[in-house]
């Protein structure tokens, strides 16, 4: 299985004032090994131009891994914790992950994948995060991705 897809990401993090940043891109969506894969370009909206991000679904967990200009690798598993290390151009950056809830509704034909997370930086801070990634299919490729 691999088809084109509409990727919708949508980032909140709750704080003094909500931010919200809202991605909606071209990608591909496609199953190996009985894992499902999210594969897109970030864009300057995202402030990770020339970043391919990549979404590895099994069960009720995600990996989001970027590689590109910006390097990290982030794992959600209910009630998981994380660390971190986010490479960039101007440095890296190392945090935690308290993992709250992940939600997984794919399969074949698409669907949601959604999780709630506290994000711990260095100086002690927590700040409330929800990520919620939209999968919608727009064509199917005959082709395999090895």
């Amino acid at each position: 299985m691999n088809k084109k897809a509409i990727i919708s990401v949508i980032s909140k993090q709750k704080g003094y004032e909500d931010d919200i940043i809202e991605v909606v891109t071209p990608g591909k969506f496609y199953k190996k090994d009985g894992k499902y894969y999210v594969v897109y370009e970030e864009t300057e909206l995202s402030g990770m131009e020339g970043t391919t991000t990549i979404l590895k679904v099994e069960n009720d967990e995600f990996t989001l891994s970027r590689k590109g200009t910006i390097n990290s690798k982030m794992s959600f598993k209910k009630n998981g914790t994380d660390h971190i290390l986010y490479s960039t151009p101007q440095g890296s950056l190392s945090f935690s992950m308290d993992i709250i809830k992940v939600k997984v509704d794919l399969n074949d034909q698409g669907g949601n994948i959604y999780s709630n997370y506290n994000l711990n930086v260095a100086d002690g801070q927590s700040i409330s995060t929800e990520l919620n990634v939209n999968v919608k299919i727009i064509e199917d490729i005959n082709n395999s991705i090895n």
